[in-house]
């Protein structure tokens, strides 16, 4: 691979320009790929076959009206007070022209459903009062009745039989039947508005205008599934409610409608690449050799994310997918770039020749970027084994944005080192690197560190990282809800109003389904409903009850639920479970349970992702010890360098939850509301970060490989190689940190805990797992360190990452180069 490499780069470096014209065409190619057959990006994360997803597949033939997405339109007064006559009016004018939008099935008017609320038990206490009324007046009957009927049978009994008193008791019997009718006709009229009033009492805390009149949730109901949704049908209903609101009104969105167009630059992001580039000017002195890993980087995400969103238009992709190809694009592309400037520089300074230095630079460093890329892109396509198509797809999304940074490595970045020549190198350097090699110094003499401080860097390195990682004992996992958002989103303000007018429930209904082995229709649904209904409210964790519907045959009723907490909390997570564990009765029969709904659908995907978690760990630290007993061919290495990414992975959960579920520093990091962790963030973490990990360990255990290799004792070769490759890995480590802390800003609120986790994780791998404890590891383990059985040393395969074997092939002496004037 060395060899092969070697000479792609000097044929790279002969052929620049044709190189760099390929790459553009790709890359114009990939824009206009995704012009051509992107399509719009979902917002929601789904996995087929859960509860909740069943449930709603269900609901679509059941009842399709129940199976729609929804989402609400926050209504208040500016003033605080309540909604004037002429305001009402207005908005529910607007809200009717949402409701004649495309896309839109039709919106709930809060003031038409609270009215018509107020008029039906008005009707309902009405219909009591003549129910006691008409019994009032039966009894009145009654006693006349039975009075008559008296006075009749006494007259028949002193006078005989007379015809006309025996017809005067029959027309008793008819009066008496009719009665008897009446009386059930009440009692019948009674019971329904019993369950009328059972039906209001249950719903009475889902409420569309507040008790103080100042707030109004709208519920807009989609005509397609939550993950449907179109971009553009949520931003006509945005346009359409602002631009009719009355004066004195404003109008906030949750979450579900303000979820649109995938955006992947801002502010935060921008100023991630500015850091990332003052640090590769102060590591290289110029702004050319700065600007080249960015450019390169650049150029790989435009290639990688545009022909990633060009299958957007086939493929269910979520808005996320792409953000992370761009994120992890941007920085192995800077890094491995910078990996080979690095070393064509060194040996730019020794007067080697501008193309040999290129092909032996791409040989060398560039054979560890292969090899450094390959394991962050198993590790990400290792996230298939998960079974979770969304997450699948972010590994593969992610593995391409890798594929494509290590192809652009190896080709672009050698034709950009030959078009650039020696100005690459600060000018007081040019000079020396054009003339006749200098005979480079001698490393100063660095004697190992001592046994005492190995362990004690051990214990501190090893006790901080414990205590780092307490948090993630108390992990819990979640989507993001409107109170992630920032304080002053839109999605933030419609949260916290419907918590603070409506109770936190409101923000995440469940949708409960009962089965019914006999159908109910007619006179017989209400009945059933409020049955059932008041067994749901007996429930612990239940605020409110309101009936949704029933299919035709009334074998399938759907009942709104309001539990006492939010959609993240765990009271709403235990009501969930408990819901399904549970079955009801009616009459003489059982009904089962199932549970849908946003809230719901989280928690199902929160428990699949945990599930998943174990047996990805245990693929990715398998593949670890196997991939790194072939590099290093040691056993001790990798088992070093696997039990030191673990340090990092807690480390990374650690600090993750304590800042977005525990609240430390949220101000520092934009945390409003803690919630949850997201719930694919320690799959994806496990992914990436053991690529990122293996990198380090490679550039940093390879120097003490090959010291150790030429004679160097074995504890002076764990010196001289974190000598060697110290300033290269912190400066990489730095720009990682850069680039990912840039997305801890981000506008989309799934991403910044991404970013911090990759951040943090960088953090300490780099600098206190690999730069301080795994050198200390390895001076207390000394030759042990690279004891490999014979047998197993003799079936590995020699795959010389560091390309050793090309490096003592190709030691040609330095060529002076005279270049043009300005160079």
């Amino acid at each position: 691979m060395a060899e092969l490499l070697y000479r792609l780069g000097r044929f790279t470096a002969r052929r620049a320009w044709w190189v760099i014209t390929a790459w553009l065409v790709v890359l114009g190619l990939a824009v206009g790929a995704f012009l051509a057959f992107g399509g719009a990006m979902s917002s929601t994360m789904t996995i087929p076959g859960t509860p909740t997803a069943q449930v709603t597949d269900r609901l679509k033939t059941e009842l399709p009206v129940a199976s729609g997405g929804t989402g609400q339109v926050v209504i208040r007064s500016e003033a605080g007070g309540r909604f004037t006559d002429d305001q009402r009016a207005d908005v529910s004018a607007a809200l009717r022209k949402v409701a004649a939008l495309d896309g839109v099935d039709q919106v709930a008017d809060p003031f038409t459903s609270a009215g018509m609320r107020a008029e039906q038990a008005k009707k309902i206490t009405d219909g009591l009062a003549q129910v006691e009324g008409g019994r009032a007046q039966l009894a009145k009957g009654r006693k006349q009745l039975d009075q008559a009927r008296s006075q009749t049978e006494a007259a028949i009994e002193q006078a005989g039989s007379d015809p006309r008193l025996k017809a005067t008791l029959a027309q008793l019997d008819q009066q008496q039947a009719e009665l008897d009718k009446q009386s059930a006709t009440l009692k019948t009229s009674e019971q329904q508005l019993l369950v009328g009033r059972s039906l209001l009492t249950m719903a009475a805390d889902i409420r569309t205008v507040s008790s103080d009149g100042s707030t109004a949730t709208a519920t807009v109901v989609f005509d397609l599934p939550q993950q449907e949704v179109t971009p553009e049908t949520k931003k006509a209903v945005i346009e359409t409610v602002d631009d009719a609101l009355p004066g004195g009104v404003t109008a906030d969105y949750s979450a579900e409608i303000t979820q649109g167009e995938v955006q992947l630059g801002g502010v935060g992001e921008a100023v991630g690449l500015v850091v990332a580039a003052l640090v590769l000017i102060v590591m290289t002195g110029t702004l050319v050799a700065a600007g080249l890993p960015i450019l390169n980087a650049l150029l790989g995400v435009g290639v990688a994310v545009a022909g990633a969103m060009a299958l957007s238009g086939t493929i269910e992709m979520t808005s996320v997918t792409p953000i992370l190809g761009a994120m992890l694009g941007l920085a192995v592309g800077i890094d491995y770039s910078l990996f080979i400037l690095h070393r064509h520089r060194r040996q730019l300074r020794t007067g080697m020749a501008v193309e040999e230095s290129i092909g032996l630079a791409n040989g060398t460093s560039g054979n560890a970027v292969v090899f450094a890329g390959s394991t962050v892109l198993i590790a990400l396509l290792a996230l298939n084994v998960t079974g979770i198509p969304f997450l699948a797809l972010m590994g593969t999304v992610g593995a391409v944005a890798i594929a494509v940074a290590v192809l652009l490595t190896v080709t672009i970045t050698p034709a950009l080192l030959r078009l650039l020549g020696h100005r690459l190198l600060p000018r007081r350097d040019r000079n020396a690197a054009t003339g006749h090699a200098a005979t480079p110094a001698a490393p100063k003499h660095v004697p190992p560190t001592t046994i005492g401080r190995a362990v004690l860097r051990i214990v501190i390195g090893v006790g901080a990282l414990a205590v780092i990682a307490l948090p993630a004992a108390s992990m819990r996992l979640g989507l993001p809800t409107g109170a992630s958002e920032a304080a002053d989103s839109t999605q933030y303000r419609a949260y916290t109003a419907i918590t603070e007018k409506f109770g936190a429930g409101a923000n995440g209904p469940l949708v409960v389904v009962a089965d019914l082995r006999r159908g109910v229709t007619g006179d017989d649904l209400a009945p059933a409903q409020a049955d059932l209904g008041k067994q749901l409210m007996d429930v612990r964790g239940v605020t409110a009850v309101a009936p949704i519907g029933a299919n035709e045959k009334g074998t399938v009723l759907v009942f709104q639920v309001v539990p006492t907490g939010g959609p993240t909390s765990e009271s709403t997570e235990d009501l969930v479970h408990d819901l399904r564990g549970r079955t009801l009765d009616l009459g003489s029969g059982s009904v089962a349970l199932s549970v849908a709904g946003s809230a719901s659908a989280n928690i199902d995907i929160s428990g699949k992702l945990a599930d998943a978690l174990p047996t990805y760990l245990a693929v990715v630290v398998g593949l670890s010890l196997l991939i790194l007993i072939v590099v290093f061919r040691s056993l001790l290495v990798p088992l070093i360098a696997t039990g030191g990414f673990v340090l990092s992975l807690f480390a990374a959960l650690g600090g993750v939850t304590a800042v977005y579920q525990w609240g430390w520093l949220g101000a520092v990091f934009g945390v409003t509301d803690p919630a949850p962790i997201l719930n694919f963030l320690p799959t994806l973490l496990v992914g990436i970060l053991f690529g990122l990990a293996m990198d380090y360990q490679l550039f940093l255990t390879s120097g003490m490989r090959e010291a150790y290799a030429h004679g160097a004792p074995a504890r002076q070769a764990v010196t001289e190689g974190v000598r060697a490759g110290r300033a290269v890995v912190t400066a990489a480590a730095v720009i990682m940190i850069s680039v990912f802390g840039g997305f801890m800003f981000s506008h989309m609120t799934m991403i910044r805990p991404v970013g911090f986790a990759l951040a943090f994780g960088v953090l300490v791998d780099a600098f206190v797992v690999r730069m301080l404890i795994i050198p200390a590891v390895m001076h207390l383990a000394g030759d042990k360190a690279w004891w490999l059985p014979r047998w197993l040393d003799r079936l590995l395969p020699d795959v010389d990452v560091e390309g050793a074997n090309l490096e003592r092939h190709h030691q040609a002496a330095p060529v002076p180069v005279h270049e043009p004037a300005g160079r």
